[in-house]
């Protein structure tokens, strides 16, 4: 299993409106970056992500399960654009924010940390375990 992290703007896409979703899910559609396109190429069903509200909140929330590999963006004509299905599984006990990340010097190679801007991106096995840790969980 791999980890991963799936920013997302509250006013686009919510914590709650994902567990709203139930075990059905929801595509992770509208990426319209490669690099974040490529990690979700990889993505095998079963790996899980942390699911960060971005903009304001700025704060790791909720744990995610990837559900169905990438496939065509239905959100597009354009083939270029893939996605995966997620659905949420728990929510972190103490949200995790952006400050404390930042703050921690073990997370210090984290890509949260150092290309804040991609959407969709890797998470090491120490980093889950430390940011889990933070969370409550």
């Amino acid at each position: 299993m791999r980890y991963w992290l799936f920013k997302s703007e509250t006013s686009t896409w919510g914590w709650d409106q994902q567990v709203a979703k139930g075990d059905a899910g929801e595509e992770w559609d509208g990426v319209r970056n490669y690099q974040a396109r490529n990690f979700m190429r990889e993505m095998e069903v079963g790996d899980r992500g942390f699911f960060y509200h971005s903009q304001k909140d700025r704060e790791i929330v909720g744990i995610i399960e990837v559900i169905a590999k990438a496939h065509p963006d239905s959100t597009t004509d354009d083939d270029r654009w893939e996605c995966v299905d997620i659905k949420a599984v728990k929510a972190l006990s103490t949200p995790v924010h952006l400050d404390a990340i930042k703050a921690d010097e073990r997370l210090a190679d984290m890509v949260l940390v150092k290309n804040s801007r991609l959407s969709v991106q890797p998470v090491t096995d120490d980093e889950w375990r430390i940011i889990s840790d933070l969370g409550g969980l």
